[in-house]
């Protein structure tokens, strides 16, 4: 390049920045938990390597060179503390050690240890909205109205028509107070109470015991509860007579008071990143909760993974059809709102059911519809969280009985339906649909019994397509899900345009495509994906003069044929 035209190039590229504030020069300017996507792991089910029927941290530490593979900078833990397991580890005993169930402390520091090695992060999960009833601090507050932890949980005379989240009445009667107290979830995981600061100052304190381990971050569970509202009155009732406890104390105002201080006792002065549960956080409050004038880096809402669920009611029986464009309305408003910040993309969880099912008509190709969806996970704005089995292209399981689910909120759905007058066979397809123990089975590492997973009974079974749908039969395809999952990681950590570039949404009222726009200066990706089961003709020749450089079909073509995901640069 001669002189003439590299001013004329920097001349060009300054004009750019100028015409938009929102213009990066380089990936270097990214911290490394935007560069590279995560890595969830629920340890329960992803390797035993014991026999025992459960997953361990030893498995974890076998499986480091796989995860790698997926070119991810850090791996989020679901809790592995002591917990007697009632909601799978959501219902900690102690904060500060090691479920025996999952292995030592030794283990802990060796994968540490193992995933540095391997420049990955090791992220926790802080469960801080409560703990579990056979935690000390419970056992002590329940003893009596005068002890020292007497006000650590909230104890109420009388009990409101608020509804756990998990089903029955959010209010446990307690024989040695003789008093209520409240359970935003399960009657075994009463919620702390955060108006006192020694229980905030215990609970900081645990956070950085962990930060002294060497941990890479924090998840943390379920924030939007903390804050209770001043006074505890009834809400409007559905027609069995109770509200939704989500609906009386998610996001109440005063709760970013507490989260500010979280930030300065735990967050600050570490190279760390933290991504907050915020269900009920609207898009245009996100600028409150993330970035620097903020408490997290990120912020998990819920808002494109709910919108089947309305006015905050997310009992199963009564959701909705999604419609595309309320789906995509979801992503572009919180793409927008998060421009001056960050954002965690995800279409899986623990909690959520398989995205194949959850997002596509029925009858759709369950890999095509995968890499379509991991087509999006990587192009958005934002850094990508995949959920273990996503990148395989896991699918939804069907128990034949409510028996069969190890899943708490499963069974409280089921009853609830069932009180509402559904037959056994309705109430089912509900807890098929939305179940988290779609998201719990096992992971499939081969063909062997179990999928691989453990030598023993497994605590969850394996999904039946575990044959086919497995690591060791997608390595050796080179059109597998899984190698696809690895392209696009690859792809969006050497694109600046992915990594940097602004986002714009195309054709938003559309119901079958879903078409979006990244750009950094000069260039610029689009990104087209059919969400039907039928070839879709373009609203506009938006490819001419573009070169594809990625797509769930082999072959090109002058429109969308069904679940096609294209990526093509001008």
């Amino acid at each position: 390049m001669n002189r003439r035209e590299f001013v004329k190039g920097s001349v060009a590229l300054m004009a750019v920045a100028m015409i938009n504030p929102n213009f990066i020069f380089a990936a270097e300017n990214l911290k490394w938990w935007q560069k590279k996507p995560v890595y969830q792991i629920y340890p329960k089910s992803f390797l035993d390597t014991t026999g025992k029927g459960t997953g361990d941290l030893r498995g974890i530490i076998r499986k480091l060179d796989y995860i790698k593979s997926l070119n991810v900078g850090a791996i989020w833990l679901t809790p592995i503390y002591p917990s007697p397991m009632i909601d799978n580890g959501y219902d900690i005993s102690d904060y500060t050690g090691i479920n025996p169930l999952f292995g030592t402390m030794e283990d802990f520091d060796e994968l540490i240890a193992e995933a540095k090695a391997r420049d990955i992060k090791i992220v926790m999960d802080l469960v801080f909205n409560h703990s579990s009833d056979k935690h000390s601090w419970f056992i002590e507050s329940k003893s009596s109205r005068d002890n020292p932890k007497a006000d650590w949980y909230i104890w109420r005379d009388e009990k409101t028509n608020w509804r756990s989240i998990f089903g029955g009445s959010a209010w446990q009667w307690c024989e040695e107070r003789q008093q209520y107290y409240l359970h935003t979830f399960a009657k075994e995981q009463p919620d702390l109470n955060w108006e006192n600061p020694d229980v905030r100052r215990a609970l900081f304190d645990a956070a950085n015991f962990w930060l002294k381990k060497g941990v890479g971050g924090f998840r943390i569970d379920a924030i939007v509860y903390i804050k209770k509202p001043e006074k505890f009155l009834d809400g409007t009732p559905d027609a069995d007579g109770t509200c939704s406890v989500h609906n009386m104390t998610a996001n109440t105002p005063g709760i970013l008071d507490f989260l500010h201080e979280l930030k300065r006792e735990v967050f600050d002065g570490h190279d760390i990143f933290t991504v907050g549960e915020a269900n009920s956080v609207k898009p245009e409050e996100l600028p409150a909760w993330v970035g620097e004038r903020g408490v997290f880096n990120m912020l998990f809402e819920f808002s494109h993974v709910n919108i089947m669920f309305t006015n905050g009611d997310d009992v199963w029986h009564r959701s909705k059809p999604i419609k595309l464009s309320e789906f995509k309305k979801a992503l572009s408003d919180s793409q927008r709102a998060t421009r001056g910040s960050w954002y965690p993309i995800y279409f899986e969880n623990h909690d959520k059911p398989r995205s194949v099912d959850n997002f596509f008509p029925h009858g759709t190709d369950k890999i095509l519809a995968a890499k379509a969806m991991a087509t999006i996970l990587f192009t958005l704005r934002g850094t990508p969280f995949v959920y273990q089995g996503e990148e395989l292209g896991f699918t939804n399981t069907k128990f034949d009985s409510i028996d069969d689910y190890d899943d708490i909120s499963s069974r409280g759905a089921y009853n609830l339906a069932r009180a509402d007058g559904l037959s056994d066979k309705e109430a089912l397809k509900f807890v098929w649909k939305f179940s988290r123990d779609n998201a719990r089975t096992p992971m499939q590492w081969n063909t062997s019994i179990n999928a691989g997973f453990t030598g023993g009974k497994a605590w969850l079974p394996v999904h039946d397509d575990f044959k086919t749908c497995n690591v060791e039969v997608e390595e050796r395809d080179a059109d597998s899900v899984l190698n696809f999952y690895r392209k696009m990681s690859r792809l969006r950590n050497s694109s600046e345009v992915l990594l940097n570039g602004d986002y714009e949404e195309l054709y938003p009222n559309n119901e079958e495509i879903f078409v979006y726009t990244r750009t950094l200066g000069l260039k610029k990706f689009i990104i087209a994906v059919n969400f039907t089961t039928h070839d879709v003709k373009l609203p506009a020749k938006i490819f001419d003069g573009a070169k594809k450089i990625s797509g769930n079909y082999s072959d090109e073509k002058n429109y969308l044929r069904a679940t096609e995901a294209v990526i093509y640069e001008l």
